[in-house]
């Protein structure tokens, strides 16, 4: 749903559980995705938020609900619903979303619902809870379909008639050994097209590509990513496959990758401002915003150094927002570029001479077309002074300077950081236009001294 459909669907929800019209809203709930059911919830009173829970009986169409749910209200809503309310949906659920999902509550709830869900149902869940969050093991989903690689078709198709209608994703079907060994994968449209009397063996693709679960979870959306893979399989250590990590859970680890990574390089953290509260988000930002303010006093000292050539002729203190603002708004682009690319898996260490030559093309080139423009700039608006030559070359010239060195050090400091294995995300925004401010004051009025005699 839009945005404006969501806000239909928030006031009817409203004026319906308003007027205690249960039919209405369980045929509402009946018509729409849970999904956009979760979006609207958040905007409930809770009084509401309990009377449309209470409507909602398939526990499968809850558990869809509760991992659509924001984080934070998921937490402080499932303290109301009772714990054999809570055994009943994550019995229901993927066990890969109900492992996501008991990890955000208190250890002795979470506890709670494990010792009284089905044993294999919890058994499935605490295995993927003993995974790290970044890794394969934790998004795995265990229910999957492996079939011993001399079934014909036509007794797999039997097969999947029979036991195997409740696999979320059951477009793969995995291909193994007579030791349980992983040795080829067929998709269902390879099933019904070939003679129902061949063997899986002999139509397989053999070419498949594997994880471990203990493979960062970035890996394997980039494995996904980049071979338009639906899932993929997670091996242990002997080849047999364990689980599958799906297209649904990458695109969310995809999701969450770039909000880290933009939230980051703000230097504002990880975390969604809704879920920060104020002394947190403080805490966060301050040593960032210190390492600005440190920035600005050693661009405050280089300025100081030029103080007699701005006392000779001041007008060279009215360029300089343009300089500096030019530089660090290309060494920005640049460093986001490379960090984007580095997380992605679009740009590698390898690629370091040819992305840093890249980006200082770009920027010298950008340069020269501002340094050329802002150059005319000075000379019209100075025309009648017997500086406007030189002063139009020094700010021409300190603008070329600015934007090329801007992107060298955008694109060199990500992947310096990275070599070094330092999230560049976390380093580069704060490190890059600090340093662009203090080298562009200093070319610039070096610059200056030297076209105007001062």
């Amino acid at each position: 749903m839009h945005n404006d459909q969501i806000r239909v669907l928030t006031a009817s929800l409203k004026r319906l559980l308003r007027r205690g019209a249960t039919k209405q809203v369980t045929n509402i709930i009946k018509k729409t995705h849970m999904a956009d059911l979760a979006s609207a919830f958040k905007e409930l009173s809770p009084d509401n938020r309990e009377k449309l829970f209470k409507l909602i009986k398939d526990p499968e169409e809850i558990g869809l609900f509760f991992s659509t749910l924001d984080e934070t209200l998921f937490i402080e809503f499932v303290k109301t619903v009772e714990i054999d309310k809570l055994v009943e949906i994550f019995d229901h659920m993927p066990s890969d979303d109900a492992a996501c999902l008991l990890n955000l509550l208190e250890d002795e709830i979470s506890d709670q619902i494990l010792s009284k869900m089905k044993k294999e149902e919890s058994d499935n869940v605490e295995q993927l809870m003993s995974y790290d969050d970044d890794t394969a093991g934790s998004l795995m989903v265990k229910d999957f379909i492996a079939l011993e690689e001399d079934l014909k078709a036509k007794e797999v198709i039997t097969a999947l008639q029979s036991k195997y209608l409740d696999v979320e994703m059951p477009f793969y079907i995995y291909v193994v050994d007579a030791y349980g060994k992983l040795v080829g994968v067929i998709s269902l449209r390879q099933l019904v097209v070939v003679h129902p009397e061949k063997p899986l063996k002999e139509f397989m693709a053999k070419d498949l590509i594997s994880v471990t679960p203990y493979t960062d979870r970035e890996e394997v959306a980039r494995i996904v990513s980049r071979y338009d893979y639906l899932a993929v399989p997670v091996v242990d250590e002997d080849n047999r496959i364990v689980g599958i990590v799906t297209v649904d859970d990458v695109i969310d680890i995809l999701h969450e990758s770039a909000t880290e990574d933009i939230l980051k390089m703000a230097g504002v953290g990880e975390e969604y401002i809704e879920t920060q509260t104020v002394f947190r988000g403080i805490r966060i930002r301050l040593p960032w915003l210190f390492a600005s303010f440190l920035g600005g006093v050693a661009a405050f000292f280089v300025i100081g150094r030029f103080e007699v050539s701005i006392a000779k002729m001041s007008i060279l203190a009215a360029f300089i927002p343009v300089i500096a603002g030019m530089g660090g708004n290309i060494g920005t682009q640049s460093s986001i570029i490379v960090v984007r690319g580095l997380a992605t898996g679009r740009v590698h260490l390898q690629d370091f001479s040819r992305v840093i030559l890249k980006e200082f093309s770009v920027g010298l080139i950008l340069g020269l077309i501002y340094g050329i423009f802002i150059g005319l700039i000075a000379k019209f608006v100075f025309s009648a002074e017997v500086f406007s030559i030189p002063l139009a070359l020094s700010v021409g010239c300190a603008i070329t300077t600015s934007m090329s060195i801007a992107g060298l050090m955008g694109s060199t400091v990500p992947l310096v950081l990275h070599r070094l294995n330092i999230d560049p995300a976390v380093a580069t925004g704060p490190f890059v236009t600090t340093s662009i401010d203090i080298v562009s004051a200093f070319c610039y009025f070096s610059i200056a001294t030297f076209f105007l005699g001062l």
